[in-house]
């Protein structure tokens, strides 16, 4: 299993090599935490928040919870954690640049693959 400054380590290579642009106003930055994070509207504690994309008093920031993430993916291989966890990345910061251009296209899309789960497991 990838422990967490494996994690951490990972995260900083996969944002760094991303274009510096995207991360215009993320004045929070980036930053994973050891916790796991259920959604509010797990059923049985089977729905994890890998990541999320955050505006509050401090500004706009980006949160990974490893918790979460090796209990979703903890037993890949490295190579196939890496790319879920640059998936992951992608995610939040695909949010964050659609909250700057006003666009909700991807919260939409997430809030879509929230009504599949629930009604999965109604």
């Amino acid at each position: 299993m990838i422990g967490f400054e494996e994690c951490a380590a990972m995260l900083d290579e996969i944002a760094d090599a991303m274009p510096y642009e995207l991360y215009r106003d993320l004045n929070g930055g980036i930053s994973v935490v050891p916790e796991h994070k259920y959604h509010p509207v797990a059923r049985n504690n089977d729905l994890y928040i890998l990541g999320e994309y955050k505006q509050d008093l401090i500004g706009n920031s980006i949160v990974l919870y490893y918790g979460s993430i090796a209990r979703v993916y903890g037993c890949l291989p490295r190579e196939e954690f890496y790319k879920k966890l640059e998936h992951i990345l992608h995610h939040e910061v695909r949010h964050h640049n659609e909250y700057l251009a006003g666009s909700e296209d991807l919260e939409l899309w997430d809030d879509e693959q929230i009504l599949k789960y629930l009604n999965r497991n109604k």
